[in-house]
């Protein structure tokens, strides 16, 4: 719902729970009012009326209070927008005029402003979904004047209420150990996460959340978050001011180096920065986010997703048709859905120094092409799927061999090559219209159901020789990513992806926009996997998660040695597939495993589409999760170590209606009245490295 003041300069927003109001004072300051508890227009008039920031010597009246704090004037604090021409740097901007749009399908508000130094016009946008609490906010840079150079156009710069201080959650790591929550006190200065590698990266995910004074739990407390929907480079800067306010800006790009140059009719359009208020603590925040995204981003999230199986920890690169028939007659008997051929199927791709850009089957490995195996794997009742990784090639390519100017490169420098490969300039239309034609004619020549896409090298050297401006390439690769994802999906709607980067590098509500599900990590150790589930369940829901029981001892990473049951109980938490060589495994494991499978499926709708509450952190003891949708619940709980004999405690279950009655499947307890206290675990679970999983049914 949107509302407006009676002067038309004070404009709320409003969802379920939370409000988010702002000000055009009678000297055009844009100032921020209210992001919280939801309040009505009374309220925020209010707020408008209450007499403005004091004068400090040294310091700006607007700092910490404007909506969008732009370079130029009386400003010390970070600018979410720097512009420069051939005369002059920074800004001075005029309100012009404003508009609201209330459908059915969303609300939202743009405010005008023009910069009349130099032509620019700016529209700052507003928009809630309906049923939602998240609040989108883009802007969109009009050029009407001179050619002019964008330096650095944050989506928004949010505003936090007053408060003795803040504690700051966010998700850092690296290859193998992403998503790992960290939650520290904010102190004066600015904290900046981001990525300058050209993909959102290992390092970080684009997401924050603070809580005032530590005090928020996982169910109860005051929770703000901001998740940025960008696939390229990054930065999220969190600032405690002199004044001890808090501001949040983000946006694409990492520094001031330049994002784009307009020429005159020319516009950019930033991603958007979402913002989340929950008063109902972490996890109240995160069911908030998951339901947002299953509704609002990710495609067809109310379809549940297929049981994988992923040939490539079984085979690597030295793979052959009949093998891969083999694979899949097991994979099948499991109950598996889908079948994915990985890397090693194109080109003369035997080992990774060769074939990245040459997007036709081997012929020696497929001598028909891929339709043989994809029509077999059909038959035995599973769809078919194939990894690529578009925006790379190998200097050993035909692609290569062919156009070495494509790369990204600096001229007179040598081309750096990470994982024995290089990055296509995906930025330029030839290339744009060469990877169109490969992937439409790969996925036109055979009964493709799915595509994992890769990427698996950051930008370095990241030049264009010739391009007038070529520190373009930064944002139109991402463009081209997606123009790239969206036609592919527009021409072949049954064929779902799946966004990896080297297992977590591409994580965001961008990618996620154009994807089916996302590689949430190259690590497939159950136990290892535990808190990286944790962490990417913070802000990204189940129904995106990809995760895979592979082989014990886990041969990948770690070594480490675990049973069928954990492995299966820890990827049962997203969308389950597997990944280990299945011609290894005995019978009593298939056997075992299909049955794993079958539980999956039945569980599957309500952990995919169920509201997430994280019982026990994995903090080395017991940890557990639990799902809750319509009148099922699942628990899925993991028993990482037992020390002394010590009885393993049980956990009170959440989401449930207290006014109900509810039966555990497994254990047969029954629970009625408020207080659900989950005592199966004791019997469920057994010592080291154990798992269980409960069902839970409203009779």
């Amino acid at each position: 719902m949107v509302e407006i003041g009676k002067d038309g300069r004070t404009w709320l927003l409003s969802g379920p729970t939370s409000s988010y109001a702002l000000r055009l004072t009678d000297q055009d300051e844009l100032l921020h009012l209210h992001w919280g508890p939801r309040i009505d227009l009374a309220d925020a008039e209010a707020l408008a009326a209450a007499p403005g920031p004091k004068y400090w010597p040294f310091e700006s009246p607007l700092d910490g209070h404007e909506e969008y704090p732009v370079e130029g004037g009386p400003r010390f604090v970070r600018p979410a927008l720097s512009v420069r021409t051939d005369e002059r740097r920074g800004t001075e901007w005029r309100f012009e005029a404003y508009e609201v749009d209330e459908s059915d399908e969303s609300d939202e508000v743009e405010l005008r402003l023009r910069f009349s130094d130099s032509g620019l016009g700016i529209t700052l946008h507003y928009r809630m979904r309906p049923a939602a609490d998240v609040v989108e906010r883009w802007v969109t840079l009009a050029n009407e004047g001179p050619v002019l150079e964008v330096l650095r156009a944050d989506s928004a710069t949010w505003t936090l209420p007053e408060r003795e201080g803040w504690r700051l959650s966010q998700l850092h790591g690296r290859w193998a150990a992403e998503s790992q929550l960290v939650r520290t006190d904010l102190t004066y200065g600015e904290k900046v996460i981001g990525s300058r590698r050209g993909h959102t990266g290992h390092q970080h995910l684009p997401w924050v959340a603070l809580d005032v004074e530590g005090a928020a739990s996982e169910e109860h407390g005051e929770v703000y978050g901001c998740a940025l929907a960008w696939s390229g480079s990054w930065r999220i800067a969190v600032a405690q001011l002199p004044d001890a306010r808090v501001q949040i800006t983000g946006g694409a790009g990492y520094d001031e180096s330049g994002l784009v140059r307009l020429e005159p009719g020319e516009s950019f359009v930033t991603p958007v920065f979402a913002g989340l208020w929950s008063d109902g603590g972490f996890g109240g925040a995160s069911r908030a986010w998951h339901a947002y995204q299953r509704a609002y981003v990710i495609p067809d999230a109310d379809q549940d997703r297929p049981v994988l199986y992923n040939s490539w920890e079984a085979t690597e690169f030295d793979i052959s048709e009949e093998q891969q028939r083999t694979l899949a007659r097991r994979a099948a008997a499991m109950g598996v859905e889908l079948f994915v051929v990985d890397d090693g199927w194109f080109g003369k791709r035997t080992s990774d120094r060769a074939g990245l850009g040459d997007w036709t089957p081997n012929p020696d490995r497929f001598p028909a092409g891929l339709k043989p195996l994809a029509d077999d794997v059909r038959a035995l009742g599973m769809q078919f799927g194939i990894w690529v990784e578009p925006e790379m090639v190998n200097a050993d390519s035909e692609l290569y061999r062919a156009h070495p100017e494509w790369i990204q490169y600096q001229p007179g420098r040598k081309k750096t090559e990470l994982r024995n490969q290089l990055v296509l300039n995906v930025a330029r239309e030839d290339v744009q219209e060469y990877l169109w034609e490969q992937l439409h004619g790969l996925l036109s020549s055979a009964p493709i159901d799915y595509v994992k896409w890769d990427f698996n090298r950051c930008f370095t050297d990241a030049g264009w020789p010739g391009e007038a401006y070529p520190q373009r390439l930064w944002v139109d690769h991402v463009h081209a990513l997606y123009g790239l994802l969206d036609r592919l999906r527009a021409a072949h709607p049954g064929v779902a992806f799946e966004s990896c980067s080297g297992g977590g590098g591409r994580i965001d509500l961008g990618v996620m926009a154009r994807t089916d599900q996302v590689w949430t990590s190259d690590n497939t150790d159950p136990l290892d996997r535990l808190a990286i589930q944790h962490g990417f369940s913070q802000v990204h829901p189940a129904r995106a998660m990809a995760a895979w029981v592979t082989d014990s001892p886990n041969k990948q990473l770690n070594g480490r040695v675990s049973s069928l049951r954990f492995r299966f109980v820890s990827s049962m938490a997203g969308v389950l597939g597997v990944g280990g060589d299945l011609t290894e495994w005995s019978d009593e494991e298939l056997a075992e495993a299909r049955d794993w499978v079958a539980l999956y499926k039945e569980i599957r709708p309500v952990v995919s589409r169920g509201d997430l509450y994280r019982l026990r952190a994995p903090q080395g003891g017991l940890s557990a999760v639990q799902y809750v949708h319509e009148d099922q619940a699942v628990v899925l709980a993991w028993l990482q170590a037992q020390h002394y004999g010590e009885p393993v405690s049980p956990v009170r279950l959440q989401g449930l209606d207290p006014a109900e009655t509810y039966e555990c499947l497994e254990t047969g307890e029954v629970y009625r009245g408020a207080v659900l206290v989950h005592h199966g675990l004791r019997t469920g679970l057994r010592g080291d490295l154990d798992a269980a999983v409960f069902r839970l049914r409203r009779i």
